[in-house]
């Protein structure tokens, strides 16, 4: 199992012989500009939320690879009216935990606001938790720190991936409350460096999540990490 970054919020799990790609933002990144979105080909794409820089390349990118589109119900039925197909869209909810054939994707809580890039209305935001390959991973989206990230303490997640740039998400300080909440030691971090709003001294956070006892990976674009 790795992952592999795209800049943002933008991750590719690979898991065995499944791709699942969160939050597509890569052309309109100028810090993206040697991935080439058409060499993608993910099985599943999972979007946390509609937000301009979460979504930019699912169309693009669904119709290059043909995957299915998980979301929350609102954010789904936006993606649907982008022109992906409804067979290709797998809308849900908060509790609910689908099955794949990499394993299961569980919809968790998230603190932030959502509306599409038209300013359609596109529901809420969500985290996820992925069970595959005998790995527990949550990917938690743009979240400001939350009691309810407590829900996930007794989970036994292996890796979570966290926004850290602060502003619109979550800080370096807050993700690290936030990684103490959910009992989780290997971070990946997520939402920083990308616009000058959520820009971090890298190696001081790095220092500040050590300090604590955890593991803060920090990949460049394009870089991969086996999980």
């Amino acid at each position: 199992m790795k992952a592999i970054y795209y800049g943002h919020s933008s991750v590719a799990l690979h898991l065995d012989a499944t791709t699942v790609l969160f939050d597509p933002f890569i052309s309109p990144n100028p810090k993206a500009e040697k991935i080439d979105i058409k060499s993608l080909k993910p099985d599943y794409i999972i979007l946390s939320h509609a937000h301009e820089d979460h979504v930019a390349d699912v169309a693009a990118i669904q119709k290059n690879s043909g995957a299915k589109v998980m979301a929350v119900v609102e954010t789904a039925m936006w993606a649907n009216r982008q022109g992906i197909p409804e067979p290709d869209i797998i809308p849900f909810n908060f509790g609910g935990t689908v099955q794949t054939d990499f394993g299961s994707v569980k919809m968790v809580y998230a603190l932030h606001t959502n509306a599409a890039p038209d300013g359609q209305y596109a529901g809420v935001p969500a985290g996820y938790v992925l069970r595959s390959g005998g790995k527990k991973i949550y990917f938690a989206g743009d979240t400001g720190l939350t009691m309810e990230m407590k829900l996930l303490e007794h989970v036994g997640l292996d890796w979570a991936f966290l926004p850290i740039g602060g502003h619109f998400t979550m800080d370096v300080d807050d993700a690290i409350v936030a990684s103490q909440f959910i009992n989780c030691k290997n971070i990946i971090g997520i939402h920083y460096n990308t616009f000058p709003p959520i820009a971090i001294d890298t190696e001081a956070a790095k220092q500040q999540f050590a300090d604590a006892g955890l593991n803060l990976y920090l990949l460049g674009i394009g870089d991969e990490l086996v999980l």
